[in-house]
């Protein structure tokens, strides 16, 4: 499912046009967009959370040439799937966590 295909659905199934339903897409997006350049951990129930990864800089080579390369520390987003998610997707495979 693509963005496009997203909007379409939220639309069909909220009885909106398609331009709110884009706009409460975009806005959600951006929402996450937003939290994660502040450093803010995303956590959405059920479906997952998202956080920044750090990594750190290093060496590395161009493969095409082999000249080293400087890469410089970064920070990337990283998704981790909700208990919910990983139990649909795996379609009940998975045990649920003694307590």
């Amino acid at each position: 499912m693509n963005k496009s295909q997203l909007i379409d659905q939220l639309a069909l199934t909220t009885h909106q046009t398609n331009k709110v339903s884009e706009q409460a897409v975009n806005i959600f997006f951006e929402s996450i967009k937003k939290a994660l350049s502040a450093r803010d951990r995303v956590e959405i129930r059920g479906f997952g959370s998202f956080t920044l990864k750090e990594y750190n800089a290093y060496t590395g080579r161009n493969p095409k040439t082999g000249e080293k390369v400087y890469v410089p520390r970064k920070e990337l987003p990283f998704f981790r799937a909700g208990k919910d998610l990983r139990l649909q997707v795996n379609d009940g495979d998975e045990e649920p966590p003694q307590k």
